[in-house]
């Protein structure tokens, strides 16, 4: 009997897993590339199966959807075989025609093809998220240090257990289309695939929210979102409905100063702190508790953008904190952070140094509770589909493991019930958990049937409980094998009441205390939002309540914003609370590593060729990203040692690095005209001899805090734009080397701070 035949797509997926790249895309060095080989000039001919995935992409590891692992090779859930076919694998000859009565006639109803492919087209787009709607993600991987297996029994917080997470980051006020540098809170979401099934710890990256209460959130987020009559402004809060409402809810006002500070503008998300905002509860081993609040401390610091610069490049290129991740992760640079926990007692009044630990809007400063590291989370692949996984994705802070538990804050009560009713109406129906991305890593036998996408194929004839005609199974489990069990906490008795707890009621010493523990360089920020976002409104009550607002907080700040309105500045209206500052509130005077940082290096092209090659190599091997700025694109010296330009003078702008070097003084490029780009000055292309937008590049770097560096002709450059060589943050150097080292020591502290002179 002969061997049985291979199926041809099994074959073919086979091929793919197999197939080493061996025209890996060149310049790999320095991410961007769209796909995992260079193409050809012309349109591919010759049959062959779909490419692998770029080196650094995945897809969702693969579990069946009942959580059995079936270590199937991924390219054997993606497309596979070399030919176009239907959804149901029959080949196709055509795809660009419809079925007509002849080649002008009418298109016939049975093309079933033409049905198929425009059906699908039609129902692509599923619900966005009402909040969070933007977001980018990327698999990874959480070690637990063990430290916390005194205070929790939760398998992947062991000792050097590893867990694959996948981890979302958004905005929440914007649409899908907003832009990536809007000031808003972001939202740090990680799903643990671990042993005892999904863990998804969901976050913000402000500790604090706007709200004590979950009835309210329909409320903040409709005043928060544009305008329901003229559906503007997106993704912003610069507008009355959103002041009006959190200067009624005086709640708000600690989350919102939050907000209004650097805080609010991330530089990326690998330099963003996250937070589980409320306070949870952990069980150990022999069933003792602990309340805790969770924290996310990344390990290249926490580091904001300022605002022009965040407003440039919200035009410039609204996708700047997607790209920068993911090309973080491309480029080698997998992004850090340390998960740890701030631990009090579980005492009956859920108090702590008299802060109320189930107020989501109230913070325990580091300094009383310091944040105990428990484990690393490194992001180390990219997503291989953005709908598939990143769009897909769906979190609840309901999906527990043994040893964490929740707590009674009001907050966190009414998320319960959103999340989950959320995922049924985006995701079609009850059967989310069984997407690809969702599925868990742990075994399912649930007794759930049926619903809209049901993928699983169960067996069996008695999903109920209790059973003889399964044979009793399944079983139900106690807490010696692996069962989830609430804690037997007192819950607090009283009357049937819409109320708050007394401690509720203070909402204004946090937000002083927020205030004081910042820098005078932030501080200055803060006034600056304040002044920007009302300024902005159009009512005159909503900016003179605002100031009544801050005059709760400090008189100062409340001075300066009502100068920037034009307005008196009222008196407080509640004694101003005396707190310690906290000084692990301010992003200001660490040092950090440099992993990922992004340098433009700018050349004119010409001798200066030797000094790019040997700045690029060394940017690399410190773990940045070099980007080559010239005239035009393509390689320069292609006699030689060929250099790639990644950025030319029209496409490049200083929001997009970290820092500037200068090895040359490049003349105007044969595009450095008004008409043909904008953002010449004809005049000044004349009058210095060099390119307009070079001096642009630098005069906004610099103008933004940004170290540059120059050597040899590239001081020709800072002359003509009016920056002395001797000012704060900028290095000339008598060569690329020393150049580069100097810069280096500066971007450890993110920005030339001393260039922000605060009002005296």
């Amino acid at each position: 009997m002969s061997a049985k035949k291979k199926n041809p797509v099994t074959a073919a997926a086979d091929k793919v897993v197999e197939k080493v790249q061996e025209a890996a895309h060149p310049g790999n060095e320095i991410p961007g590339s769209p796909g995992p080989q260079a193409p050809s000039l012309a349109e591919p001919t010759e049959p062959a199966g779909p490419l692998p995935p770029k080196p650094d992409q995945r897809g969702p590891e693969t579990y069946s959807p009942t959580g059995q692992p079936t270590r199937t090779a991924q390219a054997r859930v993606a497309q596979g075989g070399e030919f176009l076919t239907t959804a149901q694998g029959t080949r196709l000859h055509d795809t660009d025609h419809s079925l007509k009565a002849g080649p002008r006639g009418p298109v016939l109803l049975q093309d079933h093809h033409l049905r198929e492919k425009i059906t699908h087209f039609d129902h692509e787009r599923i619900p966005e998220r009402v909040v969070h709607a933007r977001g980018a993600a990327a698999h990874g991987v959480f070690t637990g240090y063990g430290t916390a297996e005194g205070i929790s029994k939760a398998a992947f917080l062991a000792k050097d257990a590893e867990t694959p997470v996948f981890v979302r980051f958004s905005t929440v006020l914007g649409s899908r289309g907003s832009a990536d540098t809007v000031r808003d809170t972001r939202g740090f979401a990680t799903k643990f695939y671990t042993a005892e099934g999904v863990f998804d710890l969901v976050g913000n990256n402000i500790p604090v929210f706007f709200i004590q209460d979950a009835i309210k959130f329909p409320d903040v987020i409709h005043a928060g979102k544009p305008h329901p009559d003229r559906e503007i402004p997106q993704a912003q809060s610069a507008h009355d409905t959103f002041w009006d409402f959190v200067t009624l809810h005086t709640e708000a006002t600690h989350h919102t100063l939050w907000n209004m500070s650097d805080r609010g503008i991330p530089r990326s998300y690998r330099m963003m702190e996250g937070f589980g905002v409320h306070t949870f509860r952990l069980v150990n081993a022999e069933g003792a508790t602990t309340l805790v609040k969770f924290h996310w401390k990344p390990k290249l610091g926490v580091h904001s953008l300022v605002w022009e610069e965040a407003q440039i490049t919200a035009g410039m290129d609204p996708d700047f904190h997607r790209r920068d991740l993911a090309d973080a992760i491309e480029a080698g640079a997998h992004p850090q952070w340390e998960l740890g926990v701030q631990t009090f007692p579980d005492t009956e009044d859920q108090m702590f140094h008299g802060i109320d630990l189930l107020d989501p809007t109230k913070i325990v400063p580091e300094e009383l509770a310091e944040v105990r590291p428990i484990g690393l989370m490194t992001l180390d692949a990219n997503p291989s589909n953005y709908f598939a996984e990143t769009e897909q994705v769906a979190f609840h802070v309901g999906h527990l493991v043994p040893g964490i538990d929740l707590t009674d804050d009001p907050l966190l009560q009414g998320r319960l019930f959103s999340y989950l009713d959320t995922q049924i109406s985006r995701l079609g129906g009850p059967n989310f958990g069984q997407l690809p991305i969702n599925r868990t890593h742990a075994p399912v036998n649930d007794m759930l049937r049926d619903g809209m996408h049901q993928t699983a194929v169960h067996s069996g004839v008695a999903p109920y409980r209790p059973n003889s005609l399964d044979g009793g199974c399944p079983f139900v489990a106690g807490a010696d094998t692996g069962a989830y069990i609430e804690v037997p906490a007192e819950v607090q008795r009283g009357p049937k009441v819409r109320a708050a707890a007394a401690s509720f009621d203070d909402h204004f010493s946090q937000a002083r205390l927020f205030w004081l523990s910042m820098t005078p360089t932030e501080r200055e920020h803060i006034v600056a939002a304040y002044a920007f976002e009302l300024n902005k409104c159009w009512e005159q009550a909503v900016k003179e309540r605002a100031l009544l607002v801050l005059a709760n907080i400090d008189g100062d700040l409340c001075a300066q914003v009502a100068a920037g309105l034009g307005l008196p500045a009222p008196e407080a209206t509640v004694a101003l609370a005396d707190p310690q500052p906290s000084p692990a509130l301010s992003q200001l005077g660490g040092r950090w590593p440099v992993d990922g940082r992004v340098v433009g290096i700018v050349t004119a092209g010409g001798a200066d060729l030797a000094d790019v090659r040997q700045v690029r190599r060394a940017a690399l091997d410190a773990g940045m990203v070099p980007l080559v700025v010239a005239a035009a694109g393509g390689t320069l010296d292609q006699d030689g040692d060929p250099v790639t330009v990644q950025r030319t003078f029209a496409t490049a702008r200083s929001t997009e690095f970290d820092a500037i070097v200068i090895a040359g003084a490049p003349v105007p490029g044969a595009d450095a005209y008004g008409a043909r780009d904008a953002k010449v000055d004809d005049d000044a292309a004349a009058t210095t001899g060099l390119d307009p937008r070079v001096l642009l590049l630098v005069t906004e770097a610099y103008r933004h805090g940004k170290a540059l560096g120059v050597w040899a002709d590239g001081a020709d450059i800072l002359e003509a734009a009016g920056i002395a060589p001797e000012a704060p943050g900028v290095v000339t150097a008598t060569d690329p080397g020393a150049a580069l080292d100097a810069l280096t020591e500066l971007l450890t502290r993110h920005r030339v701070w001393d260039r922000f002179t605060p009002a005296v």
